[in-house]
C-alpha cells in the first residue's frame, strides 16, 4: 500500500466521522477505524438503526483516494448484491396484490424458457435452489459470453446444474428471470416498479439519482471502487447490463438504506406481517435443511441471506464482499456498512459491533459458539493455548456430552488469524488434525497457518497431506510449488 494512502487514510480516518449525541459514540468510532485499518478499507460509510431510529451516522476516509475525496453524506456507494433484496421485497408485494404466488411454477408467468426450467418456483429463483445454470462466471465476475444476448442464448441451452431443491447454489440467472417476471405482472420495467413502489415511498433521492447501471456510469458523488491485486490496490469497474440489474445493480447511502429498513419493518413497503415474516424465513431443501454462503450466512430467503442461529439471528444481505446490512429482528437493531474496497468484507465484523449494544454477542464473551467451544475457550483464555488438546481431553472426561466439530474449530482458528493472533490459531489447528486426522481441510488450514509463520517445511508437509487426502485441492497444488521455491530460497 502506498504511503499517500496510508497517510490520507489516517487523516481521514481521524476527522470525517459524525458525532451524534450518543454515549457509544467514541467506541463505534474506534471500532470502525481499527476494522479499516486492518482490512485496508480506503472508505466507509456507518448507519445504525435502534427501536426504529437512526441513532448513529458515520463517514470514514476516502471515497476516491485519486483526487483525495473523503466520505460525506453525499457518497454514494455501489450495493452490488443487497439489490436482490429489493427484488425480493418487490416480489412480495406483486404476491400481496394477487399478481403472484411464490410457490407457483416459473412457467405460470414466463413462456419462452426452456422445459427444464419450467417446473422451477418463483421462491426456488428468489433463494438460489432452482438448479438453473448461471448466466454469470462467478469465479471471473463476468458473463459467460461478450454481450447479454449472446449469453442468454448460450445459458438456456445448458442443462441444469441439479434437481431444483436440491442444493443452494449462487446463481444470476435466478434473478434475470425475476426481473422478466415483475415486467410482465407489474406493465412496467422491473427499475420502474423498484423506484415506484419502494425509492420513491421512502423518500431515496440519491438512490433514485444513481439508477441501476453501476460504477462505469457517470454518478453524481459515487465512492470509486477498489480491490487488492498482487498486493497492490487497484481500481474496479462494473456494468451491468439491464436484465442483469435485478441482482446487482444499483446503488445507495447508509442513511437512505437506514430509511429504507425503516419503513420496511414499519410495514410502509408491504401490507401483511406474513409477507414479512415470508420474505425473511429461509427455504428448506428437499433434505430438509437451509443452507447459505457459508458457516455465518447459513440460509437464504427471498433475496435475503439468513444468520439462522438460536442467539440473535438477523437477516443479512451482502454485496461485491464490501457491503452489509444486517437487521437483528429479535433486538431491535440494524447496521448497514458500505466500503468501497472488494475484500472488505464488513459482514465479518458487524456481529462483533452490535456487541457494543448486546454485550453477550461479543466475540470475547464467546458468541456463536457451541456450548462445548465456549467451555473450552473459557479453560484457554485462563490458562492459554499450548496445552490444547490435554485441555479438551480433560473437559470431555467431565462432560460426556463435549463435542467439538471440525468447521467450527476452523471457523475459531480463522477468526484467532484475523485478531493478529497466529499463534493460538496455530495450536487450534493443530487440535483439529488430533480430533479429524482424515479431514483434508484441516491440514489445509494448518499448513496455511504455518506458511503465515515463515515456518514453510511444516507447512509444505501440511499441503502434502492435504493433497493426499483430497487430490482435487487446487489450493494445496499451488501452495506446494510455492513453498517449494521458498525452502530453495532460504
Amino acid at each position: 500500500m502506498s504511503y499517500l494512502f496510508k497517510l490520507y487514510a489516517s487523516f481521514f480516518l481521524t476527522f470525517f466521522c459524525t458525532i451524534p449525541a450518543f454515549s457509544q459514540t467514541d467506541s463505534i468510532d474506534v471500532f470502525i477505524q481499527s476494522q479499516m485499518k486492518k482490512r485496508d478499507i480506503p472508505g466507509l460509510e456507518l448507519a445504525i438503526v435502534r427501536h426504529g431510529k437512526i441513532i448513529k451516522t458515520g463517514y470514514y476516509g476516502l471515497a476516491n483516494i485519486q483526487d483525495s475525496i473523503a466520505v460525506s453524506g453525499k457518497s454514494v456507494f455501489m450495493l452490488n448484491s443487497i439489490t436482490k433484496a429489493f427484488t425480493g421485497v418487490a416480489v412480495m408485494q406483486l404476491a400481496e396484490a394477487g399478481k403472484l404466488n411464490v410457490n407457483a411454477p416459473i412457467s405460470t408467468y414466463l413462456n419462452d424458457i426452456p422445459d427444464t426450467w419450467k417446473a422451477v418456483t418463483v421462491q426456488q429463483l428468489l433463494s438460489h435452489t432452482s438448479g438453473i445454470p448461471d448466466i454469470v462466471d462467478e469465479e471471473e465476475s463476468v458473463m459467460i459470453a461478450d454481450n447479454f444476448v449472446l449469453a442468454w442464448k448460450k445459458v438456456i441451452a445448458m442443462p441444469n446444474d441439479f434437481k431444483a431443491g436440491e442444493a443452494f447454489r449462487y446463481n444470476q440467472t435466478n434473478y434475470v428471470l425475476l426481473g422478466k417476471i415483475i415486467d410482465t405482472l407489474s406493465g412496467m420495467s422491473f427499475q420502474e416498479f423498484i423506484i415506484k413502489n419502494q425509492l420513491e415511498k421512502v423518500g431515496m433521492e440519491k438512490t433514485i439519482r444513481s439508477g441501476f447501471g453501476a460504477s462505469k456510469e457517470v454518478i453524481a458523488n459515487i465512492a470509486s471502487c477498489y480491490q487488492f491485486s498482487k498486493g497492490r490496490l487497484n481500481n474496479m469497474f462494473f456494468s451491468f447490463p439491464p436484465p442483469l440489474q435485478t441482482a446487482a445493480g444499483m446503488s445507495s447511502t447508509a442513511n437512505e438504506l437506514a430509511k429504507w429498513v425503516i419503513a420496511l419493518q414499519n410495514m410502509e413497503l408491504l401490507q401483511k406481517k406474513s409477507s414479512l415474516k415470508a420474505l425473511w424465513k429461509p427455504d428448506v431443501l428437499n433434505n430438509g435443511k437451509t443452507a447459505g454462503f457459508s458457516r455465518l450466512l447459513n440460509g437464504y430467503a427471498a433475496g435475503w441471506p439468513i444468520i439462522g442461529r438460536a442467539e440473535h439471528p438477523a437477516v443479512a444481505p451482502v454485496g461485491g464482499g464490501r457491503s452489509a446490512l444486517f437487521i437483528y429482528p429479535e433486538d431491535d437493531l440494524s447496521i448497514i456498512v458500505l466500503t468501497n474496497l472488494s475484500g472488505g468484507n464488513p459482514d465479518r465484523f458487524i456481529d462483533e459491533l452490535a456487541g457494543l449494544f448486546i454485550p453477550d454477542m461479543k466475540e470475547a464473551n464467546g458468541f456463536g459458539m457451541s456450548s462445548s467451544a465456549k467451555l473450552l475457550k473459557s479453560a484457554l483464555d485462563k490458562n492459554g493455548y499450548k496445552s490444547i488438546l490435554d485441555t479438551a481431553k480433560r473437559l470431555k472426561s467431565k462432560n460426556t456430552d463435549f463435542v467439538l466439530t471440525e468447521s467450527e474449530i476452523n471457523g475459531w482458528g480463522y477468526q484467532l488469524v484475523e485478531q493478529k493472533r497466529l499463534n493460538d490459531a496455530l495450536e487450534l489447528f493443530k487440535l483439529n488434525i488430533a480430533l479429524y486426522p482424515l479431514s483434508a481441510n484441516a491440514y489445509d488450514s494448518l499448513g496455511e497457518i504455518y506458511a503465515e509463520l515463515g515456518q514453510y517445511k511444516p507447512a509444505l508437509k501440511n499441503y502434502q497431506q492435504s493433497l493426499k487426502l483430497n487430490p482435487k485441492n487446487r489450493n494445496g497444488e499451488v501452495m506446494i510449488s510455492k513453498l517449494k521455491e521458498l525452502i530453495k530460497k532460504k
